[in-house]
């Protein structure tokens, strides 16, 4: 899958660090890698539930991929959903709901960050693989017509 080499070069990147503090340093960094999100779509429509902050994800299907586009009033979770981006956008919703996501784990995210904001992250990986889900269910059925 084409997520594996995002992933090893993610990892790449968190080894560099020695201590977490430096971590979280980066995912602030991260943050400003996000594109501008339009603020027309910062409603209840797009925010994920699960998330202590506030992050809105929009999923559009372009051609037989999933572009996610995001933000969030927190910057490091800004910061994490900018890593899930970086990792899951451009892939067709099959790829998307099959991917092991085990960067998450290997630069240890789950492990350091608090209980809420750990939460957080399932609910966004969650509401990304919905989305491909979604969009699956729907190119299966145009291909039946």
């Amino acid at each position: 899958m084409k997520t594996y080499k995002i992933q090893e070069d993610i990892i790449a990147e968190f080894e560099v660090f020695d201590d977490w503090l430096d971590k979280y340093n980066y995912l602030i960094d991260l943050s400003s890698d996000l594109p501008a999100f339009d603020s027309k779509f910062k409603t209840n429509e797009y925010l994920i539930n699960g998330c202590q902050s506030k992050v809105w994800l929009k999923a559009d299907l372009e051609a037989g991929k999933i572009i996610f586009s995001a933000d969030s009033d927190a910057i490091i979770t800004k910061g994490i959903v900018s890593l899930l981006i970086r990792v899951l956008s451009g892939h067709e919703p099959k790829e998307i709901m099959d991917a092991d996501l085990a960067f998450i784990d290997r630069i240890g995210l789950r492990e350091n960050l608090s209980p809420t904001r750990s939460n957080g992250l399932l609910a966004m990986v969650k509401q990304m693989k919905l989305y491909a889900l979604a969009y699956q269910t729907r190119l299966e059925k145009e291909a039946g017509r």
